[in-house]
């Protein structure tokens, strides 16, 4: 798994960031319409694909401009430049995590019954 992965950023790091993002308007159209399609799924994964080389490129700026400035150990971060994020550490072994909590439930929708077993008609809707 982690050498398909290693592989596909290789690929992806390999593609122009400006033809991709020549891309970015028809893929975040098709993307911000739902369909329940695999052909969706493709496009929201291209999407993301564009995305994640944006936002390496962004983060790799960041980083080389604030390094290659003098006072970079304790200047404060400026607006629109990439926020610091942390890692979470692995539960050790002893710990155990905490069992999900079911999200939601499903409810199962079924004809009301009159008296004699026949379904109710439904109302139609006032206008």
């Amino acid at each position: 798994m982690e050498k398909l992965l290693a592989r596909l950023a290789h690929q992806l790091d390999a593609l122009d960031e400006a033809s991709l993002m020549s891309l970015w308007s028809k893929y975040a159209a098709l993307v911000s319409t739902f369909e329940p399609t695999k052909r969706w799924e493709e496009n929201a994964l291209i999407f993301s694909l564009i995305q994640a080389k944006r936002w390496k490129n962004q983060l790799f700026n960041y980083n080389w401009s604030r390094q290659s400035r003098p006072d970079h150990m304790g200047a404060p971060d400026g607006p629109g430049l990439a926020p610091f994020f942390s890692l979470e550490r692995p539960r050790a072994e002893e710990e155990k995590p905490e069992p999900p909590q079911p999200a939601c439930r499903v409810l199962s929708f079924r004809p009301r019954m009159q008296s004699d077993s026949t379904p109710v008609p439904e109302e139609e809707p006032e206008k």
